[in-house]
């Protein structure tokens, strides 16, 4: 399952951990998370992450523009 990352403080989100403090079970894909959960350490909204792989605010997976 891939990570994701918040593009406002760096968190990552690891599926395989889930967010148990915030009632995400471990296994837990990142599409599956609740649409009102938010990051555990800056409280930004689930749009602020981006694939682990890809840069944030790039177009691509490659971190083109």
């Amino acid at each position: 399952m891939e990570k994701f990352v918040c593009c406002v403080c760096g968190y990552v989100y690891d599926p395989k951990c889930g967010d148990p403090e915030h009632g995400v079970e471990p296994q837990t894909p990142f599409a599956q998370l609740p649409d009102d959960w938010k990051c555990p350490k800056c409280d930004a909204p689930k749009s602020k992450f981006k694939p682990q792989k890809m840069k944030c605010g790039a177009n691509s997976f490659d971190g083109t523009k």
